[in-house]
């Protein structure tokens, strides 16, 4: 009886105990099913995210939620130049437009994503146009100058929705040739003189109690300039050392500080803009001067201020080593004479004059090219001449050069990587606006020509090239030894004319101070009748689009660029009427050419007259 009374009741405990962990299995059976659904959205959530979202290995800035909302414009229409409506010219835009330099009609609109015709250039075809990061000048078919930007018009417009166009600011001088700094514009006549003026809208005014410039002295330009408060304040550039008989200059090169200028004669000179234009050794010179603050433009000889601008590098030669083998700080001397410590660099009148650079005396000069803080020169027999700031190999004296500061212009050999045979010589350089290079990057078009009397053109490159813009497939900072560039050097196209291969050539190179290239080949040279025009490359750094890809990424390699709808990217000619900026008909048959410029962050193409 006791036996069994004991089985049934360990039964009793074991079934109790059964149903016990089966009930609290069913308990905890919810949670673990709402644990599990969380796990699978999150990881739906996490893998849509991923393949969603592209994040790219070189972007550099984030956006701010308050800065999301802002547009963007994605999908044009046509990107030709040409519009569709009635067949008219017009310009192409892409990239950055934050400071409204590269389609002031549409303020609202800060980046546009892929090229883009637009109508504020339409049926205008200009001289010459320039880009610079808050601000942009342009030079219309009557030679006179206009200017826009938010760093022109300044930084607090009436209303930042209203557009602001481009402005009338210099006329009646037949101006050919423009260059633009952070503070200022030089303006190249046809005459050959040369003309600056502020970049800035509000420092252009014309002091009440001050006469017209110098330089309008003659009874009819006050007429031509208007008398209805359109005059501003300019100056104009004269050299120091007297030209020759029917000598003017033909070309300038502005950098960041520093303008170079050269003459029909072949001479070089050089224009100090303010204090630091000789830091790095750009000028070529040290001692040179300046007009007193107090001079005043209706005086025939000014009294002048001696002054002298050391390169950093000589008078600190230890400024960038350990602090046990410099001196004190105290003990460095100044790059700067003390004399003109109480000047303003700023105004358009610290200095007033071109002074020719002493080695260059008696070299005969084709070409000048400035970058920021570096000079260039190419000879008559085509030989490079180069000096300046060096740290990241941008004068191209090879990888064994460790100088970050040359003084003195310095050959720059480009057959150093060719066979002893092949013949080089420099046939363009691309140091600094309009065969423009801008920072610390420099282009160099050297023509070869083997024992086989073959001819070929090779585009070299040095200086940074973080973001690609070397061409080589290769990401590098420093770059001292000149490399070719890929998919644009050795090209050869099929001579109608001649029934030979000839070398395709670099017609246009545009280097932007930001990093990014634009060349256009000259693929209509050979061509023949049925030539369609010139093609655009691009490549270099791309975080606001201005390669026209429609994505961020950068290119280490120079590729075609190719329209939204569909097609390469080629840069046309024509023949069509040609308004000037305040609308009026300037002739009805013109010769025109589509011209590409890179820009801080973006890419414009106009009509150019030929």
């Amino acid at each position: 009886m006791f036996k069994r009374t004991a089985t049934q009741a360990w039964r009793f405990r074991r079934l109790h105990s059964h149903i016990s962990h089966t009930a609290q299995a069913a308990r905890a059976r919810p949670a673990q099913s709402v644990v599990i659904a969380s796990s699978a959205a999150a990881t739906a959530g996490l893998l849509w995210y991923s393949f969603g979202t592209t994040i790219h290995n070189d972007a550099i800035i984030t956006p701010k939620p308050e800065d999301i909302h802002k547009s963007v414009q994605k999908a044009p229409t046509s990107s030709t130049g040409i519009t569709e409506d009635d067949g008219s010219i017009c310009a192409v835009v892409w990239g950055s437009n934050q400071y409204n330099v590269i389609n002031p009609n549409e303020p609202g609109v800060k980046q546009v994503q892929y090229p883009v015709n637009v109508s504020w250039l339409k049926d205008v075809a200009l001289r010459d146009l320039r880009l610079h990061e808050r601000h942009a000048a342009c030079v219309d078919a009557r030679g006179d100058v206009y200017q826009w930007g938010d760093g022109f018009f300044g930084s607090n417009p009436t209303s930042k929705s209203e557009p602001q166009g481009p402005k009338l600011t210099l006329r009646g001088h037949n101006i050919i040739q423009l260059q633009l700094t952070e503070s200022r514009i030089y303006a190249l006549s046809a005459s050959g003189k040369i003309y600056v003026i502020a970049a800035n809208a509000g420092q252009q005014k014309m002091p009440s109690s001050k006469p017209l410039p110098a330089s309008t002295t003659s009874w009819w330009e006050p007429w031509i300039w208007g008398a209805q408060g359109n005059v501003i304040d300019f100056a104009e550039i004269a050299p120091k050392q007297k030209l020759g008989r029917g000598e003017q200059f033909v070309s300038i090169s502005a950098g960041k500080n520093h303008l170079l200028a050269l003459t029909s004669s072949g001479r070089t000179m050089v224009h100090p803009m303010n204090k630091n234009a000789n830091t790095h050794g750009q000028l070529g010179l040290r001692k040179f001067d300046i007009p007193t603050a107090s001079s005043s433009t209706d005086i025939a000889s000014p009294p002048r201020i001696p002054v002298e601008l050391v390169p950093r590098a000589v008078a600190d030669p230890f400024a960038t080593a350990s602090p046990f083998s410099r001196s004190a700080a105290s003990a460095v001397p100044s790059s700067t004479s003390t004399n003109i410590d109480g000047i303003d660099d700023q105004h358009i009148r610290f200095s007033d004059a071109l002074f020719e650079i002493p080695s260059l005396k008696g070299i005969k000069v084709s070409q000048i090219a400035a970058g920021d803080r570096t000079s260039f020169v190419v000879t008559d027999s085509g030989r490079v001449l180069g000096w300046g700031a060096n740290e990241f190999g941008q004068i191209g004296l090879g990888g064994n050069m460790t100088l970050d500061t040359i003084i003195l212009p310095t050959e720059v050999v480009l057959s150093r990587n060719v066979p002893g045979s092949v013949r080089t010589r420099c046939i363009d350089i691309s140091a600094g606006k309009w065969r423009i290079s801008g920072g610390d990057l420099t282009c160099f078009v050297a023509e070869r020509t083997d024992g086989e009397s073959l001819v070929y053109a090779d585009l070299l490159t040095c200086g940074n090239g973080q973001w690609g813009g070397l061409g080589n497939n290769l990401y590098s900072n420093a770059q001292g030894n000149p490399v070719r560039a890929k998919n644009v050097s050795g090209l050869r196209e099929y001579n109608e004319d001649s029934r030979t291969m000839s070398p395709i050539l670099p017609y246009a190179i545009s280097v932007s101070p930001t990093g990014h290239v634009l060349l256009t080949l000259d693929t209509q040279a050979h061509g023949g009748p049925g030539g369609l025009g010139r093609d655009l490359v691009a490549w270099g750094t791309n975080h606001d689009y201005q390669l026209g890809t429609g994505k961020r990424s950068s290119l280490a390699v120079p590729t075609t660029l190719e329209h939204p709808e569909g097609g390469r990217f080629i840069l046309g000619q024509r023949k069509a009427p040609v308004r000037d900026l305040t609308g009026y008909t300037w002739k009805k048959k013109v010769e025109v050419e589509q011209c590409a410029v890179a820009g801080y962050g973006n890419s414009i193409i106009y009509w150019k007259i030929k």
